[in-house]
């Protein structure tokens, strides 16, 4: 069990981790959860109505890590093979999808973040230090969803585009500065990989 998940009889997940890992992985998901924002509700928390039908943005972020979390549904308007009309039909249309779609997005990978933290902040520490987390498998969806996220805003701190660009990851010195968010990138990896195979007969 340690360093990767494994399933639980009756469904859901379990991973041994030590307590840098536990302080690591928490640390990450509340600086997912300070980069998504609160909620559009977060200033009228006594009107859910307001919520509801709360409209979210046309414009994609400017961070690039949250433009990583959020694309475009229509693609990236200036890869319109060229044509001003297409781009700017793109542009209208990714536009519109985001207005209506975007709280929802948010809305769920921040509940995905927060659930990370507090099946975290519920672990009853062992003897010799760290925990065993156990997930139900709704916690294991979440989990996947976090963890997907963190790799996500990770690479694209680091710039990776495709599977080239991890290959050069292994091959950095220990003297790159970038070498523990690339430890990090990986290790999330494949604490994720091995969840997604303890959540296959559940998918």
């Amino acid at each position: 069990m340690p360093g990767h998940f494994e399933p639980l009889p009756g469904g859901g997940a379990a991973v041994a981790l030590d307590d840098v890992e536990i302080s690591i992985i928490r640390s990450l998901a509340v600086q997912l959860l300070e980069l998504i924002g609160p909620g559009p509700g977060a200033d009228a928390p006594d009107d859910p109505l307001a919520e509801l039908f709360a409209e979210g943005p046309s414009e994609p972020p400017a961070d690039p890590v949250l433009r990583r979390l959020f694309p475009d549904a229509y693609g990236d308007p200036e890869e319109a093979a060229g044509s001003p009309a297409r781009a700017e039909e793109r542009r209208a249309h990714s536009a519109e999808f985001r207005r209506y779609t975007e709280n929802d997005l948010r809305a769920g990978k921040r509940e995905n973040a927060l659930a990370v933290v507090r099946t975290l902040d519920a672990l009853a520490p062992v003897d010799e230090g760290g925990a065993v987390l156990k997930l139900s498998p709704e916690q294991s969806r979440q989990w996947l969803g976090a963890l997907n996220d963190l790799r996500l805003a990770i690479g694209s701190r680091l710039e990776i585009t495709d599977e080239d660009d991890t290959d050069l990851l292994y091959r950095l010195p220990d003297e790159d500065p970038r070498k523990p968010m690339v430890m990090a990138y990986l290790w999330l990896g494949g604490l994720q990989e091995t969840l997604v195979t303890t959540l296959m007969p559940l998918m």
